[in-house]
């Protein structure tokens, strides 16, 4: 089995219509000029505590929200696209070193607009386990908080949370 995958692209079956609720919220974002956070999503205990850091890291940081990545990649006419394609910065959350997501995101933007981060160093566990539900509930919560302060911190610390200067 070959260890890399070039480039490629994936054909997605077109869709009508839109989230209602998600063009709502990604129009409310857009206005207050949010930056969205985007993050790893699964059954994998590294994906999880991607998803559980990412949602902190948007409570806790007021210039930044959670945006919906199935909506931001597979409905391109949708306001949750168009939010995350205008964001002056977008936040990335990998749950490992594949970054599956940060490398769809940045093919759809510029990737010095990308600020993005693999969760897993943060933590350094859980290499032999795949599903989240092996690891009790209260666990997942407490690493993805270790991990959203140190986001936090440094999203801080590089001024990642400071729009660029015109």
């Amino acid at each position: 089995m070959d260890a890399y995958t070039p480039d490629f692209s994936l054909e997605v079956q077109g869709v009508k219509g839109f989230c209602p609720v998600g063009e709502t919220y990604a129009k409310q974002q857009i206005a207050k000029k949010t930056m969205p956070v985007l993050s790893c999503e699964g059954p994998c205990i590294r994906g999880e505590i991607a998803r559980l850091a990412a949602n902190l890291v948007a409570q806790e940081v007021p210039a930044l929200a959670r945006a919906c990545h199935a909506e931001t990649f597979f409905v391109p006419h949708s306001a949750m696209a168009a939010w995350v394609k205008e964001a002056e910065k977008i936040i990335m959350i990998d749950g490992c070193f594949l970054k599956c997501h940060g490398r769809v995101l940045k093919k759809l933007v510029r990737e010095d607009r990308v600020v993005q981060f693999d969760a897993l160093p943060f933590y350094k566990k859980y290499n032999d386990i795949f599903l989240m539900d092996n690891v009790p509930e209260g666990e997942r919560k407490a690493v993805a908080r270790q991990v959203a302060d140190k986001i936090i911190a440094k999203l801080k610390q590089e001024a990642a949370l400071e729009p660029a200067a015109a």
